[in-house]
């Protein structure tokens, strides 16, 4: 039975019942035998218009036959690929093992003789006909006296590839013409469906070779795990990468924000035995407290107001697979302890869920904090830091390798011509200017730095002056006239140390800037309320005695 939408289905359902009725008492007379027709080839039109399957579409172009038609049996004989032979590719009537008898020569019984002529033909009577094999034994139990037999070859571009044949369609008061006439339009759908296929499939071949093309080039050129960069703080990490991926090991990235943890994550999950698996990650850093736990863990139906069925967490997701959860030292405290049960026994509750479920989860995290310094603080726990740590991974900031940054800019540089249809370039002297700077926000500075002068780029080539206008922002309006040009201090050699007490004094600053109102100051340094709530403990600031009311 076939099921369509819309008002028309059971109009549609009632008319085949009360047509196979009137077939069924040899009535065709009553009905209008073009309407049969053309309802069972409008049908096949859209089967053909809808089709992803070729060989489900092919054995439902068939029933179609049956449901409409009362046609018993059917089939569809192609060449195989090695164009060496005939065999079934689709059929109705026939069960699986009838099917696989199904082969026969390019020359051999009927299915063979239609083949090579590219003529149709009719055997009135198949029991007289030497010629039919009846191979698939489908019809030896059939005591029907005068069993016709009709076949059709199927075309493409002019060449036979196949046969389409049935039994005699409607009944011996209809005339072979009028069966002949119907099966031939049928066999040229067919054939027109099959070249439609064919240069579709010819089609996602080349894509996919196109793509593997693709990714071996960025793999020359940008070394291992498709990560961008040649210099030697860039191959430790790719050997850390091949050395650890094999291994169900923990892995813990390190490293300044923006320096691409989450590639080298997925680098880690691609290069594993897991790559055919989820690859999930988790910011926990961008969820609010309250849901974090949900999202990772799932809850049942019920288990809280608006819970109104059961959610899969995200563990449960990356069965079998990686989860990646970044800025790890954002985690409350209290669903650290939750956290460390999986890691350690790969076991857990959903919210609200009393079932243990198991998982097998590969785990990497990520952070750009000190997490031995929130351990000592007592912000992180211990045990969790040292179940994360197994295997650490460091990631250099970017003006610690700038070696890769001309690399860098003429991969963000080309990416970004090409979805905003421009032909930029770069001067030689902003390519310097490039090298020489700090990039405190690393790869995912430099990134947007790139697409953003791409798209405002007045000219088709960018020099000095206009990354002054990029990188801080037009002269504001009191101004007369642009400053000039001075590319910013270089700093090869950084402590942490110094690094703390700038982050210290921007945090400061801008909740000074704020009236010492959080949400506000978040706000103005791009960080969540929880993350300015962590780095105000961190540095112990407070909120002075003659700002109190303000």
């Amino acid at each position: 039975m076939f099921f369509f939408t819309g008002s028309k289905t059971e109009e549609y359902h009632v008319n085949i019942m009360d047509e196979k009725e009137l077939v069924n008492k040899g009535s065709l007379a009553a009905c209008n035998l073009e309407t049969l027709k053309i309802s069972a080839l409008s049908e096949i039109c859209k089967l053909i218009g809808q089709a992803v399957h070729l060989d489900t579409t092919l054995s439902t172009i068939l029933k179609v036959l049956h449901d409409i038609l009362n046609m018993e049996r059917a089939t569809l004989v192609l060449l195989d690929p090695n164009r060496q032979r005939l065999a079934i590719k689709a059929s109705y009537g026939l069960t699986i093992e009838e099917e696989r008898r199904g082969i026969y020569g390019l020359s051999e019984g009927i299915c063979g003789q239609i083949y090579q002529s590219g003529s149709p033909c009719v055997i009135p009577d198949i029991h007289s006909e030497p010629l039919f094999l009846n191979r698939t034994g489908a019809r030896s139990q059939i005591r029907k006296e005068g069993l016709s037999f009709l076949g059709v070859p199927i075309k493409v571009e002019g060449a036979p590839v196949g046969v389409l044949t049935v039994d005699q369609l409607f009944g011996p008061e209809v005339s072979f013409e009028e069966d002949m006439s119907f099966l031939e339009i049928l066999a040229t759908l067919i054939g027109q469906f099959l070249m439609l296929h064919h240069a579709i499939s010819q089609k996602e071949e080349k894509l996919v070779e196109e793509n593997k093309s693709l990714k071996v080039e960025l793999h020359s050129r940008f070394n291992r795990h498709y990560i961008i960069g040649r210099s030697r703080g860039m191959q430790e990490v790719f050997r850390t990468i091949e050395k650890v991926a094999p291994s169900r090991a923990t892995v813990l990235l390190l490293g300044e924000s923006g320096t691409g943890k989450e590639l080298a994550a997925r680098a880690i999950h691609e290069a594993s035995a897991r790559k055919e698996k989820a690859f999930i990650k988790v910011n926990c850093a961008a969820l609010p407290e309250n849901l974090l736990e949900s999202e990772l863990l799932g809850h049942d139906k019920g288990a809280f107001t608006g819970a109104t069925a059961a959610k899969m967490g995200r563990f449960e997701l990356a069965d079998g697979g990686t989860i990646f959860l970044d800025e790890i030292g954002e985690l409350p405290i209290l669903l650290q302890a939750k956290l460390l049960r999986v890691l350690q026994e790969q076991q857990f509750e959903r919210i609200g869920g009393t079932r243990t479920l198991s998982v097998d989860v590969r785990v990497i995290a990520a952070t750009n904090v000190d997490l031995q310094t929130n351990v000592d603080q007592g912000l992180f726990r211990s045990d969790l830091y040292y179940r994360l740590n197994v295997v650490p991974l460091e990631l250099p900031p970017l003006r610690a390798r700038r070696s890769d940054i001309p690399l860098l800019l003429e991969y963000f540089l080309q990416s970004s011509n090409q979805r905003n249809d421009k032909k930029v370039m770069l001067a030689a002297t902003a390519l310097d200017f490039l090298i020489d700077y700090n990039w405190p926000g690393n790869v995912r500075e430099l990134q947007n730095l790139i697409e953003r002068m791409v798209i405002l780029a007045d000219d088709q080539v960018i020099r000095p002056g206009d990354l002054q206008i990029h990188m801080n922002g037009h002269p504001g309006p009191g101004l007369q006239k642009e400053r000039p040009f001075c590319p910013p201090p270089v700093q090869k050699h950084v402590s942490l140390g110094s690094l703390q007490d700038l982050e210290r004094q921007e945090v400061e600053a801008s909740l000074r800037r704020n009236g010492w109102v959080q949400a506000r100051a978040a706000k103005e340094l791009g960080l969540t309320q929880r993350q300015i709530g962590y780095r105000i403990k961190k540095f112990r600031l407070t909120k002075p005695a003659f700002a109190l009311d303000q």
